[in-house]
């Protein structure tokens, strides 16, 4: 048997927000400096859909991707640890929050796989899995949060969880209902060319629910610094 033991688990909350915040800034400045959106607020997938920025924006979000499943899975076992010495809810809440989580993993996956552009639908799709999943997790891990308080979570951090989640919900509404208005429409650094109240107001939204989810993940820094991560590797001999 073959043991890697580590003490970092919080190693994974702080890359996943790190490289999140990177792969929508950088694209961001890349789409600007390249010309190929306004610099006022665009949608996140305007970023990401002209070459070059468009490699950049498809691998670092497939790695945020893979980065917030591992994520969700971590935070899941530690929920399971603790309701195991103290039972505060059911497992089946902790079961469905996971599996949750892991679909709107599975939207941003497909985002960063199909461009705006070019698979329209399948893109809107994923996007719409993305944040609509992604909400529901975070308010559920924020329900979470307060049924394990005060043994595993202080009321200050129950509440900036949830506050986020409410702002988020909040935002997510005038995205979607802006968005059908303006008719998802890409607007380029051309001479005359402005964006719509509509998409403006969307894109805006769109950027709250994004850094709503990197902030709601940066609170689970402190809970993943008392956790050990182990990896067993076992060699059967009748292999």
């Amino acid at each position: 048997m073959v043991c890697l033991d580590t003490e970092s688990a919080t190693l994974l909350p702080c890359i996943l927000v790190v490289w999140s915040s990177t792969a929508f800034i950088a694209s961001y400045i890349f789409a600007v400096l390249e010309g190929h959106v306004v610099p006022f607020v665009p949608y996140i997938s305007d970023t990401g859909t002209c070459i070059p920025e468009s490699g950049l924006f498809g691998f670092m979000i497939s790695v945020t991707a893979m980065l917030g499943a591992a994520t969700m899975y971590a935070r899941y076992r530690i929920i399971q640890e603790q309701n195991s010495r103290g039972t505060f809810m059911g497992n089946w809440f902790n079961l469905a929050s996971l599996l949750i989580g892991i679909l709107g993993c599975i939207g941003m996956g497909i985002v960063a796989s199909f461009q705006e552009t070019a698979v329209t639908t399948v893109h809107d799709v994923g996007a719409l899995l993305t944040f609509i999943c992604g909400i529901m997790y975070i308010f559920l891990q924020s329900i979470i949060s307060y049924k394990s308080c005060p043994q595993w979570n202080k009321k200050g951090t129950c509440h900036i969880r949830m506050t986020i989640s409410v702002v988020s919900i909040i935002a997510l509404f005038p995205m979607i209902i802006c968005a059908s208005f303006d008719g998802m429409k890409m607007y380029r650094c051309e001479l005359g060319v402005e964006p719509s109240p509509y998409h403006q107001a969307s894109a805006i939204c769109e950027w709250i629910v994004a850094f709503g989810f990197v902030t709601f993940f940066f609170t689970f820094i402190r809970d993943f610094q008392s956790v050990t991560i182990k990896i067993l590797t076992e060699i059967h001999d009748d292999f």
